[in-house]
């Protein structure tokens, strides 16, 4: 009879149907909606692998263009819709957790042991995020420029002074060979100012903010410190050292790789077609120190999981998945970006010894420095970023930081201090 074998086949359709029934679903938010690179896919890939490797949880992941994430984040927050696992640039993270947005990120300290300390994010003395790979900037020359006009080149022990680099410009101009002999990438707004400007600002020895409690801008942004590095940056444009805000965006994309520019303040995501380009000849620098010791920015995008998750298990779980060391090889080698931790590095084609990119991991571990770490930053980043422009562009450099100080200043006191313990 037919019978036995028909009824069978019922009773395990209906187990297989229950099982997949009890898997717990999981949203994931991610920024990069469309990239240029291989790093969508690969977050899709972890998704993958994490769903298959578990019969728990599925995550569903949903992915938005970056410019406008953060605003959909904090529509969702305002709505009560926040996804289980948030994707988070790591300077934003302290304004969401202090908002109410995340909630620790609760994973055994011991599986973060050996990150580079920009790919961790904490707040108030709480873990909330980590991610799978950071940025790290240099100063992009050519070994045979830098030769010819009898400039030292210099090492991540010896780094250029302030004398030296303000010297080694005024050479490179003077030889007529270049339009410009620095490119700042003055075509990106928004990030990028903080990013990769700030820290000329904290080598000059002030700062977007104090961070002594983190209470106000004055005596950091307007010292006579940072008024020094204001003049130094009017300077730049002034002098015509540098392109200025009206850049144009393919100039800042190929300029140094065309010789328009001597020298590139640019990322470790744009060094591969350097390498590919001048070979042996690519020199990937440090820092300039301009008096308080060389400075670089820290921290990108990490994962952290949502306050109003009702499984925040199966998030911590995915994101202790996400973190395995095949994966932060994976991405590095998928992105040009800077792997987590060294361990990772070794099986990377990049930064391994000997690696092409190997030195951007060494300035990320020894020359980074985070943005504020407040929940303010998001504010502060906004008037940094106007009050450089500004100055760039002519502005009275005392009167433009002033403004700016007190800008940041009001904007602290309006939130209460934003909750700093």
């Amino acid at each position: 009879m037919k019978f036995p074998s028909i009824f069978a086949g019922l009773i395990a359709t209906t187990a297989l149907a229950g099982a997949a029934s009890a898997q717990t679903e999981l949203s994931l938010w991610y920024h990069g909606a469309g990239s240029a690179n291989a790093e969508e896919a690969l977050v899709n890939q972890v998704v993958e692998e994490f769903n298959a490797s578990q019969s728990d949880f599925t995550v569903v992941i949903e992915t938005f263009p970056q410019l406008a994430y953060n605003d959909a984040v904090g529509a969702a927050a305002l709505a009560g819709k926040l996804p289980d696992i948030l994707d988070v640039d790591g300077p934003v993270m302290p304004n969401w957790a202090w908002a109410g947005y995340m909630q620790p990120l609760g994973i055994d300290n011991a599986k973060l042991e050996g990150f580079l300390p920009g790919t961790i994010g904490r707040w108030n003395g709480e873990v909330y995020s980590v991610g799978l790979w950071d940025a790290a900037v240099a100063m992009m020359a050519r070994k045979s420029v830098l030769e010819a006009n009898i400039i030292r080149i210099p090492t991540l022990d010896a780094p250029w002074t302030r004398e030296e680099f303000d010297a080694a410009l005024v050479t490179l101009k003077n030889t007529g060979d270049f339009d410009y002999p620095l490119d700042l990438s003055m075509a990106w707004t928004g990030e990028w100012y903080p990013y990769a400007f700030s820290p000329f600002l904290q080598s000059f020895g002030g700062d977007i903010v104090d961070r002594e409690g983190y209470q106000a801008a004055e005596g950091a942004l307007n010292s006579d410190a940072a008024l020094d590095f204001g003049d130094w940056w009017q300077g730049l444009f002034a002098n015509d050292f540098a392109p200025g805000t009206s850049q144009d965006a393919a100039d800042r994309e190929t300029g140094f790789l065309e010789g328009k520019y001597a020298l590139s303040w640019n990322g470790n995501w744009a060094a591969l077609p350097v390498v590919e380009k001048f070979g042996d000849d690519a020199l990937f620098l440090p820092a300039p120190d301009f008096g308080n010791g060389p400075v670089i920015g820290g921290a990108s995008w990490q994962f952290g999981v949502s306050a109003t998750t009702e499984h925040p298990d199966g998030a911590r779980q995915f994101i202790e998945f996400a973190i395995q060391p095949k994966y932060l090889t994976a991405f590095s080698d998928g992105t040009g970006l800077i792997p987590s931790t060294a361990a990772a590095a070794v099986g990377t084609a990049n930064y391994s010894d000997g690696g092409p990119l190997e030195v951007f991991y060494a300035l990320s571990e020894n020359q980074a420095r985070l943005r504020p770490v407040t929940p303010g930053y998001i504010v502060q980043a906004k008037v940094f970023e106007k009050a450089l422009a500004d100055i760039a562009n002519g502005a009275d450099v005392a009167d433009t930081l002033d403004a700016a100080a007190d800008e940041i200043g009001e904007d602290i006191e309006n939130n209460q201090g934003y909750g700093h313990n």
